[in-house]
């Protein structure tokens, strides 16, 4: 599978370089430093290049980048038109302090209205990209897999989302429709206040279960 990776920081090179490593082709993209971009090409195996080259043909593309850059990428992905899109990124304001966009919408519906002809399915930015190592390096183990939040509209964007996200490690927990974004994203900043505001490291993973009787 060719999967576009539109952002180099943590979350896109975490996941693209574990992608990579399951056999996928993965085209890393957009970086204000092209040398970061080559870097993680050559440490994965994979390849990179501009924003146009990684999502043309892609079976998926993953959004990983600062809300504030969303503008400026989507202007070089062009309409992404029946392309499936993972959309990891959480509306952040400059200082990563306060959400942008408020229970009355959400950032994924945002990116939905932005582009409409895309596929989008929403997953990873409910758990920091610390985790995602120690989770797939116990993939294969007998330990019971950590839960990942998935929302989205289009159930065939999911379904490829789950494979991808089993890939990494973590068992995909459907979370409902593109609505549900707007309490998942506040949810996410209570993973990250408990990942980097609380002790224990920031290495976090959840689960939930519904108890029966």
């Amino acid at each position: 599978m060719k999967i576009g990776i539109l952002g180099s920081g943590l979350m896109g090179a975490k996941l693209g370089q574990l992608w990579a490593a399951c056999g996928h082709e993965v085209v890393f993209a957009y970086s204000r430093n092209e040398s970061k971009l080559a870097r993680l090409a050559q440490d994965s195996g994979g390849a990179h290049g501009s924003v146009a080259e990684a999502v043309a043909g892609a079976d998926a593309v993953l959004l990983a980048v600062h809300w504030s850059r969303v503008d400026d990428v989507l202007a070089q992905a062009g309409d992404l038109a029946d392309q499936v899109v993972l959309n990891c990124c959480v509306p952040l304001n400059a200082r990563n302090s306060e959400l942008v966009v408020g229970t009355h919408s959400s950032g994924a519906e945002t990116l939905a209205e932005m582009r409409p002809k895309a596929r989008w399915v929403a997953c990873f930015n409910t758990t920091p990209s610390e985790s995602f190592e120690p989770v797939f390096a116990r993939k294969n183990s007998d330990e019971t897999p950590p839960n990942l939040l998935v929302y989205g509209d289009d159930a065939g964007a999911k379904e490829l989302a789950y494979g991808l996200i089993r890939d990494i490690g973590f068992e995909p927990l459907e979370a409902g429709g593109q609505h549900t974004a707007r309490f998942v994203e506040p949810f996410a900043m209570v993973t990250a206040e408990l990942a980097y505001g609380q002790p224990g490291g920031p290495a976090l993973t959840y689960r939930f279960a519904k108890l029966g009787g």
